[in-house]
């Protein structure tokens, strides 16, 4: 049985109408744009911009975003392709595994899997944090054991898995109020931020370079490249305004989890790009306006804090737009948890669909038509993460997951067009092959850009899915029951 037996696009398609494991089709362009703006517009933008400007960009942060921006377009038009052409759930899982076989497919959605996971259930962290800031009342709660519970994000993940389990579009109506409220508030930033702009605050644009603080410049906590290249730990300058693109990559995910419900949209060959290039666009330009506004509110080194944007404002006085601001950071990041969520879940079912993950995972409710039992797994695993395990910041960990996906998509991309030319594309990527490469080579820049112990921690959970799939997925995928049939059928014809 091979490893790199892919599965016909035709095949994939078939499979979405298989009773019992068939996702209702209710979504639209809009309801996709809404779904990418809801989970991009979250942490990244109210926590990871002030952080990132004060360590290593300073107010070429602006530029980082931009970086990041254009990687991300590069690999959207990959996106688009695929998800256009193969409408089916699980995104880079199902685009690998038409293109590139069934082991680099199991292991991009492992790497998936891990994404969503850890990325739910840091943001919902957040969004704890942030909650008990703006209601003044503890969201955790530390036992005699010295353990700490939070209750707080425990408990808006099971108050958003059971808004997932209900269904996709009343999840959507619901993201379409909160994005609504989201995108005020961010404009509200850009917008009222602009009269507290001092443009000395801009000065020098892109902070010269700097060695690392010494709590920072081990070895595990320096940039791969600075490791590779032989160069002393340092932040600010050229190589700190990448590093920074590779950090608020993680503003960025989010429209590659639109690509997840490709099976759960009417029109997928028509709406697939809008609702990807719409949200991202959107948010590109959001992201640079913020990032230059406070900036400019505040020296950049005074912005590494956990809510950056509120206390820039309180800070010129303004504790009024700061509260505001912090009620638009609850809500934003709400909308985050609830797509990640969702992202995880279509993944898991798309793998148990195929039979590399246990078949009976990948039901769907009756009468909601939704994933229910990836569902509720996703639910609870999330809140145990958020609630007892004591997360630190791990935007690395998930950009590294991300960027691995969009490198394994561009180059299926290519793939693709060699091996199955015939196919019908509502929507090209231009300039293929050359795009693609510039799209993968691009992603890989930014991975070795991460620091040396995310690439040890992303190969380790990689290791792990390895052994998983030789000794689970590989005897028990769909395509490897058909390979053992049709080998018993010629012997018996024999």
């Amino acid at each position: 049985m091979s490893i790199w037996r892919t599965k016909s696009i035709e095949q994939s398609i078939r499979d979405t109408d298989e009773p019992g494991h068939r996702l209702r089709k209710d979504l639209t362009g809009f309801d996709l744009i809404v779904f990418g703006i809801g989970v991009i517009i979250g942490t990244g933008i109210f926590v990871v911009t002030g952080r990132q400007a004060a360590v290593n960009a300073g107010p070429a942060i602006v530029v980082s975003f931009l970086i990041a921006g254009l990687v991300c377009a590069l690999a959207a038009m990959c996106y688009a392709e695929f998800a256009s052409t193969v409408p089916v759930a699980g995104s880079a899982y199902t685009f690998g595994y038409a293109s590139l076989g069934e082991f680099v497919a199991w292991i991009i959605g492992w790497d998936l899997v891990l994404e969503f996971t850890l990325a739910a259930s840091v943001v919902a962290v957040g969004w704890s944090g942030y909650a008990g800031d703006l209601l003044g009342v503890p969201t955790s709660l530390t036992l005699d054991n010295g353990y700490s519970v939070n209750f707080g994000a425990m408990f808006i993940v099971i108050l958003l898995g059971v808004l997932g389990l209900l269904g996709t579009k009343l999840s959507g109506r619901i993201s379409a109020v909160i994005v609504a409220i989201k995108v005020g508030i961010v404009l509200f930033i850009i917008v009222v931020g602009m009269f507290y702009v001092k443009t000395a605050n801009w000065v020098p644009f892109v902070p010269p370079a700097q060695p690392a603080p010494a709590e920072t410049d081990s070895i595990g906590h320096t940039p791969l490249t600075q490791v590779l290249l032989g160069l002393e730990p340092s932040q600010f300058g050229l190589w700190g305004v990448i590093a920074a693109a590779s950090v608020v990559f993680f503003s960025f995910i989010g429209f590659d989890i639109v690509a997840t419900t490709a099976e759960e949209t009417k029109n997928p060959k028509r709406d697939m790009p809008i609702g990807i290039f719409g949200s991202l666009i959107i948010v590109t330009v959001l992201y640079m306006a913020v990032a230059a506004v406070v900036t400019g509110m505040r020296p950049y080194s005074e912005l590494n804090s956990d809510a950056p944007l509120a206390e820039a404002f309180r800070a010129v006085g303004a504790d009024w737009a700061g509260t505001l601001i912090s009620l638009g950071g609850v809500i934003g990041i709400t909308t985050v948890i609830l797509v990640l969520m969702m992202g995880q879940s279509r993944v898991a079912f798309a793998m148990s669909r195929d039979g590399l993950l246990p078949r009976g995972l990948s039901k769907t409710h009756p009468r909601f038509g939704t994933p229910y039992i990836m569902t509720i797994i996703t639910t609870v695993a999330v809140a145990v993460l958020a609630g007892f395990v004591p997360i630190a910041a791990l935007e690395e960990m998930v950009n590294i997951g991300t960027l691995f996906a969009f490198v394994v998509v561009s180059i299926g991309v290519i793939v693709l067009r060699r091996t199955r030319p015939d196919l019908p594309r509502s929507f090209r990527a231009p300039f293929v092959p050359v795009l693609p490469i510039i799209a993968a080579l691009a992603c890989v820049w930014l991975m070795l850009n991460l620091t040396v112990d995310t690439w040890i921690r992303f190969i380790v959970w990689m290791a792990i899915g390895v052994v998983v799939y030789f000794a689970y997925g590989r005897r028990k995928s769909l395509l490897a029951q058909a390979d053992q049939k049709s080998t018993t059928d010629g012997a018996g014809t024999a």
